[in-house]
């Protein structure tokens, strides 16, 4: 059974950190995506997305991580992954999105 998806985000130093659980589909995905656009109009150039909790991310999920990663880039700012399932790194992977975004274990490696 699918979990209906939260999210909670807080600042650690200059960095967004939003934590998932849940299905990251249209639903999950308009969620990351209208908590992000709140900080970004505040100047926020680094996010950090813990996905440790979600075990699935469907296509409309990506569209809109692939969003934030435009407008991060377009600032000069960058998305990083952390807590990946080995299916869902390797979806980002094929799909090529750490070729625009980063993967760390923790905040503390976000320079």
């Amino acid at each position: 059974m699918v979990l209906d998806f939260e999210l909670t985000s807080e600042m650690v130093n200059d960095v967004l950190v939003m934590k998932t659980e849940g299905y990251i589909n249209n639903a999950g995905g308009e969620q990351i995506a209208k908590e992000f656009e709140k900080y970004l109009n505040k100047g926020v150039s680094k996010l950090l997305i813990d996905i440790e909790k979600s075990k699935v991310v469907n296509s409309i999920g990506i569209s809109f991580l692939i969003e934030i990663i435009e407008k991060l880039n377009g600032k000069g700012g960058k998305l990083y992954f952390s807590n990946l399932d080995p299916s869902i790194e390797k979806t980002f992977t094929i799909m090529g999105l750490f070729q625009f975004a980063g993967k760390v274990d923790s905040v503390e490696e976000i320079k």
